[in-house]
């Protein structure tokens, strides 16, 4: 297992994954999730629990919140592992040997590995391993263990034993708030008629907005403008380069 070069605390597993930088619990719009959050920061702040499950639909911040954890965990100098299963395709299960030495364990897009024998039967052990260590587990998925199509019932009751936090999707209005903290962050002032302008003109899914800031990002500082109305309305309108 290699690890990069600035840190010997987050454990870079062999996937080319890498944390994004601006993933912290303060830019976090929680809205409905107020409660989930706290319990999250809490746990990872205290280390009083031994497995977390966050569980909710594509865009409620499952990635966010895992990705804020780590970066937590690692500057209070605890070595931690950040593996999405979405990418579980280019590796195999032994990946997953070994990895109760670290303190925590991060383990994001669970379902994409429900009904796979080998990979179900993986995690089974390392979570017995990880609680038999005194380490911690923290996972996500877009089910709760209950509705996961998991193939081993162990699995599935070990799961179950984890704090169980439901994240919900956000209103247009927390969306909104989010869309302008995120411009915040990346020294972009959103006005609230351009970030309503932009859930009323295109997908509301958050990795979909998020992805768009990305694009109004590179415009406006190419451009040397600010985030108004015409100025979306005319790069959302530009034919593909």
């Amino acid at each position: 297992m290699s690890r990069p070069a600035n840190s010997n605390l987050f454990a870079q597993l062999p996937l080319g994954v890498r944390l994004r930088a601006g993933a912290a619990f303060a830019n976090y719009h929680s809205g409905p999730n107020r409660q989930a959050l706290a319990l999250v920061q809490q746990a990872v702040t205290a280390g009083d629990e031994p497995c977390l499950y966050l569980w909710g639909g594509a865009g409620t911040g499952k990635t966010h919140l895992l990705q804020a954890a780590c970066h937590v965990i690692a500057a209070r100098a605890a070595p931690v592992a950040y593996l999405p299963f979405a990418e579980a395709a280019h590796f195999t299960p032994a990946l997953l040997d070994g990895l109760e030495q670290l303190s925590w364990v991060v383990l994001d897009d669970l379902d994409h590995i429900a009904g796979d024998a080998a990979w179900e039967t993986a995690l089974f052990h390392l979570y017995n391993r990880v609680r038999e260590a005194g380490g911690h587990l923290l996972m996500a998925a877009r089910g709760n263990p209950a509705s996961l199509p998991l193939s081993l019932p162990d699995l599935r009751s070990r799961l179950a034993w984890s704090l169980v936090l439901q994240l919900h999707e956000l209103s247009d209005d927390d969306k909104a708030e989010a869309l302008r903290i995120q411009a915040r962050q990346r020294g972009m002032e959103m006005p609230v008629e351009v970030a309503v302008f932009l859930l009323r003109r295109c997908r509301r899914e958050m990795h979909a907005l998020f992805e768009l800031l990305e694009l109004l990002d590179h415009a406006s500082l190419a451009a040397q403008r600010k985030l108004t109305v015409p100025f979306v309305k005319s790069v959302l309108d530009a034919p593909p380069a």
